[in-house]
């Protein structure tokens, strides 16, 4: 069995709470902010992984954003949830505090 393989399948299954945890949390975001918000959380992610998943974010109503203009460059943009995406991230949340739960259950020895 590859360690590895399931680890990064792990990562990628709460990478979209994650990103929208950074968002809620910070009630916009830019995306290397959040990239630098997961790499100091040791989940490090690519730019190639994390602009594809906020625009399908963005497809599916979840995201919303703004554009920014900026002194050193192009205008920037900025995610925020929508209401949508408020309650997908407290639902998601409220799952991962369950499985967590469980997982530490049926893993702690004791």
């Amino acid at each position: 069995m590859n360690i590895e393989n399931t680890e990064s399948q792990m990562r990628k299954g709460l990478l979209e709470l994650c990103i929208l945890g950074i968002i809620q949390k910070e009630k916009e975001a830019y995306p290397s902010d959040i990239l630098e918000q997961l790499k100091q959380a040791k989940l490090v992610v690519l730019e190639g992984t994390l602009y594809p998943l906020l625009t399908r974010l963005k497809n599916a109503e979840v995201l919303t954003y703004r554009w920014e203009e900026s002194t050193s460059g192009p205008p920037r943009k900025y995610y925020s949830l929508t209401a949508h995406g408020q309650r997908l991230y407290e639902q998601l949340k409220n799952s991962w505090d369950e499985l967590s739960q469980s997982v530490n259950h049926l893993t702690n020895t004791k």
